[in-house]
């Protein structure tokens, strides 16, 4: 089975707004063994809405369309849909009295005629119920194929595909299934990785492909396998990650998308009792950043000092100024004394600190562009490592924050 995503907008084209809509829902249906055949951003136009739909209607078994179902004119795709389909606009009841309740109680004053216009949909449309939102969604087929057109807005969108769309899908059509499982390597380059396991990946039975996914600092394997048998696609992918473990598993720290490194660090710390903070300078904030996306990290996440400047090294962590003019405020001396001196400060089990040169221009230091310095303070001593992570500076921060995250990581499996 093929699907086609469609979003409509003139402010997707002009990279007024980023679309992730298209995002979610491909990951959505190949959930459901719906594999995605193109995606497709189209303006805010009746004639290029016409004629996209012609072209995907030949292509696949269900076309999902989102955005241009707003109150206001620029908001074209019911209207298309209906000379799509040469079909009119009614009300729908049940629509109506939703939006009239949702404006009433949201703005404390009666539904204008363009709020009650929401209701409007094609006739022809099974309508899907947006309770979270005034927009419906619309269930339309046309020569066998299911045309789905839902709201831009994400939360709204998320409800419609995970209450209405794929329940319907699911009955309607006759599926695969799809398999998947991510495995979470860091510290290994993909050249690298993919000699290291090469003779694995050309032994995998040809139901199970394998998509390398790299980042800086990190590479995702992917492995997915299509089958009618849920039970054999499973368990063929458990023996192939099993073979996989035994070839690298030094280097893999976690599974699925979901578990990023900051989230498996957060469950190894909280596993152990542990707690962290950070002293940052180069990274501005970001290896705490990274640490605190992660939902309940207050629990093992004590704080961090992020010591810019170098004079904030000396005055709130009371780095010794003659260390920094011995050994330069890009060094392993300094990232060593930022290290120490915040787990005392924090009162934490472990302290992450970086120093050195993101660039574009040198700062406090004569080191070169891409030098960071990355301690980690352990309850057992001390250790640090220099990098190089070239340019340009957003990398350079970037991959100083993967390779800090790893690093701790990698120090507390040891204990």
């Amino acid at each position: 089975m093929k699907a086609s995503i469609i979003t409509i907008g003139d402010e997707i084209l002009i990279g007024q707004i980023v679309d992730t809509n298209s995002s979610f829902i491909a990951k959505t249906l190949e959930k459901i063994g719906i594999k995605v055949h193109e995606m497709q951003s189209v303006s805010d136009d009746r004639q290029h809405i016409l004629d996209t739909l012609s072209e995907q209607e030949s292509k696949v078994d269900v076309v999902i369309i989102t955005g241009g179902l707003g109150p206001t004119k620029d908001d074209i795709t019911k209207k298309t849909l209906c000379d799509y389909f040469e079909d009119e606009l009614v009300v729908n009841e049940a629509v109506l009295a939703h939006v009239v309740e949702i404006i009433e109680k949201a703005f404390n004053r009666p539904a204008s005629q363009i709020n009650k216009d929401q209701a409007l949909v094609p006739s022809k449309s099974t309508v899907l119920f947006n309770k979270v939102g005034t927009a419906p969604g619309m269930w339309m087929e046309r020569n066998g194929t299911v045309f789905i057109s839902l709201p831009g807005v994400p939360y709204e969108m998320k409800y419609l595909m995970e209450n209405e769309v794929i329940p319907r899908l699911i009955t309607r059509f006759d599926r695969p299934y799809i398999v998947h499982k991510t495995i979470l390597t860091y510290g290994v380059g993909e050249s690298l990785l993919a000699e290291r396991i090469e003779s694995w990946e050309n032994a995998l039975p040809e139901f199970i492909k394998l998509a390398y996914l790299p980042s800086p600092g990190r590479v995702r394997l992917r492995l997915s396998a299509m089958g009618i048998d849920e039970f054999v696609l499973h368990r063929e992918i458990k023996i192939q990650v099993e073979k996989l473990e035994l070839i690298i598993k030094n280097d893999i720290v976690g599974y699925d998308d979901e578990e990023t490194l900051e989230v498996v660090l957060g469950q190894l710390l909280t596993e152990k009792g542990l707690t962290i903070g950070t002293a940052e300078s180069c990274t501005g904030g970001s290896v705490a950043a990274t640490i605190t996306s992660v939902p309940g990290s207050s629990a093992y996440f004590k704080g961090s000092i992020v010591s810019y400047a170098t004079e904030t090294k000396i005055n709130l962590l009371g780095i010794p100024p003659e260390i920094i003019e011995k050994h330069s405020v890009v060094s392993t001396e300094v990232a060593e004394e930022m290290a120490s001196r915040v787990q005392k400060i924090l009162g934490v089990d472990y302290a992450i600190a970086t120093t050195g040169n993101a660039g574009p221009a040198k700062g406090d230091s004569d080191a070169g562009v891409g030098t960071v310095f990355i301690a980690i303070a352990t309850p057992e001593g001390i250790c640090s490592e220099e990098f190089n992570f070239g340019q340009p500076r957003e990398k350079v921060i970037h991959r100083a924050v993967n390779k800090a995250l790893e690093k701790i990581y990698k120090e507390i499996l040891k204990n």
